[in-house]
């Protein structure tokens, strides 16, 4: 499997509330209908919760501000993720979801990068 990880801060005009209903109600329908096209496996959305136990963890650990969230999708495999030559409804769908992320995703502040999962605990 591959897994991308994608840390999200929203644009700045955006209140988190307005981000996250954004993310939940409009973006993340929007890969479930192209996932199939996209060869998508798995696609979760993980909101900040914004508490006091959250900002102890954080002044305690001395980190900086939260991500407003972070999204994790899995691929099959590299072909399924990148193939060497994409089909033109993937690439219409892929040109889709970027423009959509534009509307609520603060690009320049928002890492993402493919990794390999390790489990070391399974409940």
């Amino acid at each position: 499997m591959i897994k991308m990880i994608y840390c999200l801060r929203r644009l700045p005009h955006l209140s988190r509330e307005e981000f996250q209903r954004y993310w939940r109600e409009t973006h993340g329908p929007l890969v479930q209908k192209h996932a199939d096209t996209l060869h998508i496996r798995r696609y979760i959305q993980v909101h900040t919760d914004y508490n006091l136990l959250n900002d102890n963890m954080r002044a305690s650990h001395g980190g900086p501000e939260p991500y407003d969230g972070v999204a994790e999708l899995w691929w099959d495999s590299l072909e399924d993720l990148s193939p060497p030559t994409p089909s033109p409804e993937r690439q219409k769908a892929t040109q889709m979801l970027f423009e959509d992320e534009k509307r609520f995703i603060d690009h320049s502040r928002s890492p993402v990068w493919f990794g390999d999962e390790r489990t070391f605990v399974r409940g």
